[in-house]
């Protein structure tokens, strides 16, 4: 399919994270866009103060005319839409360019030249740092971002088109689309077994995605990965490692070793080694594509992080209120370990938002290890998102395996109550649901009381 033919791009799911993303860059290369969600949010709110229309009713009434141009139009669909959707099967029957998001990313990049992050965990900090650093060496690039970059307010990143950064998003193996110039792998932990089964066959994922990187390409691994590539690393004998870590004002600075020479006196403002690992493969890259030393310097100082990736919302002497998404075990140890390494000896209270009822099922265990850790640990219910329940598996049960005395089930109703009771200098809210959305009640609260 040549994109350049298509004039109309028609979005159905537009207000998920990665389809906004595409919808924002359709617009911007002037084609006509809009498309169906199923309820409001900050996403479709400002992808209609943008200028594109969004409805929320399942009917094919409310599609445009100039839309039911079958010669020029494109539909593009997540996976998370029901097969059942009117719209979709409309589409579908009366044989239209009806392709997943994935399937679309593969077209955009094949005619640039393209990066693309894989992993796990990591993939959208990654992402948006690389896309970032890029940017401020002007690099003519599209960066599709699986988070809102702090730094752009958005999750598209555009300075031309002859290069894309992108994340290769392992669910439903949909990265085997893409065919990278460069890629890296920053983990290969167990998820996602709802579609995979068992984590070997996730691991043949990344072996299969390792293998699309284009013969002439670049594939850089997280050192310990049993993959074959240009390896990173933190205070190790990789390719390229992180050396000299300092913490100065919550700030780490430290040197970079590569395989030709040492860059000295980076500066990185957010916290937690595993972020330092994101810093130091995106850098790893901009330096393979040829960004020169001193604008990286720069523009890795000016980094601001991305929405729920470890956002700080309240940051005074006496409280402090963070908010992540982590929704894996590994993930919450990771955001453990820069919390704590921040503030030590402080009191740090974790309200957790389990997501997916496979997920808890699948890594009970590891998550009551993982949340164990935190001084005191509240637990809300499980999300479904796309799930229906399993018996027997709620925050009770995971509740029950938490070896930790100051740990209790709440309810979003109680949240406020229940912070105000705990008296923890540290609050996180962690998960990838709609905990989010309690974000700002809780910071309008404390941001008084603090």
């Amino acid at each position: 399919m040549n994109l350049n033919n298509i004039h109309n791009v028609y979005l159905i799911g537009i207000g998920g994270i990665g389809m906004s993303a595409l919808a924002r860059y359709f617009y911007a290369n002037k084609k006509q866009v809009a498309g169906y969600d199923k309820t409001p949010t900050e996403l479709t709110d400002s992808l209609m103060a943008n200028g594109i229309h969004v409805h929320f009713e399942d009917s094919i009434q409310l599609i445009d005319n100039m839309f039911l141009n079958i010669d020029n139009t494109l539909v593009i669909y997540t996976p998370a839409v029901p097969g059942s959707h009117k719209q979709l099967e409309y589409f579908k029957n009366k044989g239209y360019q009806v392709l997943k998001r994935s399937q679309v990313l593969g077209l955009i990049t094949e005619q640039t030249f393209c990066l693309a992050i894989a992993g796990t965990h990591g993939k959208t900090t990654t992402t948006s740092i690389l896309g970032h650093l890029m940017f401020e060496c002007n690099v003519p690039l599209t960066a599709f971002l699986g988070g809102i970059s702090e730094n752009y307010n958005s999750n598209l990143i555009i300075n031309g088109t002859e290069v894309t950064v992108v994340e290769a998003d392992e669910f439903d193996r949909s990265f085997l689309t893409l065919s990278p110039d460069m890629a890296c792998i920053t983990s290969m932990d167990a998820d996602h077994l709802d579609i995979y089964g068992d984590a070997s066959e996730l691991k043949k994922s990344f072996e299969d995605f390792s293998k699309k990187v284009k013969s002439s390409g670049k594939l850089f691994v997280r050192n310990g990965l049993p993959l074959k590539g240009i390896t990173y690393g933190i205070e190790d004998n990789s390719d390229y490692s992180v050396q000299n870590i300092k913490i100065k004002n919550g700030t780490y600075v430290f040197d970079v070793r590569t395989p030709k020479t040492v860059l000295e006196n980076f500066q990185f403002n957010l916290p937690g080694r595993h972020n330092l690992s994101n810093a130091l493969i995106a850098l790893a890259m901009a330096v393979e594509y040829g960004c020169p030393y001193r604008q990286l310097a720069k523009a890795l100082a000016s980094y601001k992080g991305v929405k729920r990736r470890f956002t700080y919302h309240i940051k005074t002497e006496n409280f402090v209120f963070i908010d992540d998404y982590a929704h894996h075990p590994e993930e919450i140890n990771a955001v453990y370990q820069a919390v704590r390494e921040m503030y030590p000896g402080k009191k740090i209270l974790a309200i957790f938002q389990p997501h997916l009822f496979s997920r808890t099922r699948d890594f009970g265990d590891d998550f009551a290890k993982s949340l164990s850790q935190f001084d005191e640990v509240m637990l809300l219910d499980i999300y479904p998102a796309r799930e229906l329940p399993i018996a027997g598996i709620t925050s009770e049960w995971l509740l029950k395996k938490i070896k930790n005395p100051n740990k209790q089930l709440t309810s979003k109703l109680e949240l406020i109550q229940k912070i105000h009771e705990s008296n923890a200098q540290v609050l996180l809210t962690i998960g990838a649901g709609d905990i989010g959305e309690e974000v700002k009640h809780i910071k309008k609260e404390f941001s008084v009381a603090s």
